[in-house]
């Protein structure tokens, strides 16, 4: 009975994301290379060709235990952002560090959004009675505002806590705040001494509205990024926070050794170097969402504004929807589990075009 319910609590987790083919395959006799995933927002392009030629060079380093302070990909990074490489943690991917700034700082009072990504609460939820969190915040976003943050009244409810966080742009709803407007608050947490940390995770899609160059002025601001989403090295995970001084130090102090393996590390200096891929992705993607905006206005889907490579629909019938699609090889996200969403929520990625033109063709059939 105890190894049923470990199964059934593990079924509920892995289903809360996207990206889950493997048990979809199971339920739906469809082999998994033969799914077409929009309910993960991952970049359509797949691995860059550099990054798969130092994955190959790679394969025999395999035996030599990765380097823990993930040197080459600090140094890499501190070039490209000009900022010095001792302000970067690099985790497996950003996920880790969401898990591991709460666990080693214990922050009492946090400000999370709602819809947004549901590991923040998770991250401090799951440890409350060991590290004294004593009260989750909750600042609510709806639909009548299309989702997006008041910072004014983020600002006031952020007073009282010791840790926020904000997801930029937003996951599940795609909306984005601006780079101005992000560090008003970062000014305010300053003065309230409110750790805010900023999940830029989907941020290499409008990189003009990052605040990762703010973070040496600010010891109260966090940014995190990931590179999974724009460069499609999700099953390597890899993902790196910029945290400022004594901060850092600290936070090194409960992070375990070698989470970030040796191709996870050449991958992503191979990537951030790979300028054809990045330009090639920006293109694609402003082509493709022009495309498929069109077509939700056309179907008459509302949708919410994104600022990123996904969008989160509203439709009366978004279960049979997802149920449907399933059955004919596409998966997308049901976000009833968001907290702050219901069943009429979906979000779908944006992928290549001959992917979405399926999409929108079976969606315009049901």
């Amino acid at each position: 009975m105890e190894l049923i319910r470990q199964n059934t609590e593990e079924r509920q987790r892995t289903t809360e994301h996207g990206g889950n083919l493997y048990e979809i395959a199971e339920e739906t006799g469809i082999p998994e290379d033969e799914l077409i995933d929009f309910s993960a927002s991952i970049n359509p392009l797949g691995v860059s060709e550099k990054v798969r030629d130092v994955i190959h060079a790679g394969i025999d380093g395999l035996v030599n235990y990765p380097d823990p302070e993930t040197t080459l990909l600090r140094r890499k990074l501190a070039e490209h952002y000009d900022i010095g490489p001792a302000a970067i943690l690099c985790g497996n991917g950003s996920t880790e560090l969401i898990y591991l700034i709460p666990r080693a700082l214990q922050p009492e009072r946090v400000l999370i959004p709602s819809p947004s990504f549901s590991e923040y609460e998770k991250a401090v939820s799951s440890k409350r009675k060991a590290y004294s969190v004593t009260a989750v915040r909750e600042i609510k976003l709806n639909k009548e505002n299309k989702f997006e943050i008041n910072p004014d009244k983020y600002i006031e409810q952020m007073i009282g806590c010791d840790m926020a966080f904000l997801c930029n742009p937003n996951n599940p709803t795609g909306t984005l705040l601006g780079r101005h407007e992000v560090l008003r608050i970062a000014e305010a947490a300053r003065a309230e001494k409110c750790l805010l940390v900023v999940d830029e995770a989907f941020i290499d899609f409008c990189p003009e509205e990052s605040v990762i160059n703010h973070v040496k002025e600010n010891p109260y601001l966090i940014v995190l990024r990931s590179m999974t989403k724009f460069y499609a090295l999700t099953g390597l995970r890899i993902g790196y926070g910029i945290i400022h001084g004594d901060l850092i130090k600290t936070i090194r102090k409960f992070k375990e050794p070698w989470t970030v393996n040796n191709l996870a590390q050449k991958a992503a200096v191979a990537a951030i170097d790979d300028h054809s891929y990045i330009q090639d992705t920006v293109k694609l993607m402003s082509d493709e969402k022009k495309y498929m905006e069109k077509s939700f206005r056309d179907m008459g889907v509302e949708f919410s504004p994104s600022a990123a490579n996904f969008y989160l629909l509203k439709m009366k019938n978004a279960g049979h929807l997802v149920n449907e699609l399933k059955q004919k090889g596409l998966v997308v996200r049901d976000c009833s589990n968001f907290k702050g969403l219901d069943s009429s929520y979906v979000r779908v990625a944006v992928k290549s075009h001959t992917d979405n033109e399926r999409l929108i063709e079976e969606l315009s059939k049901l």
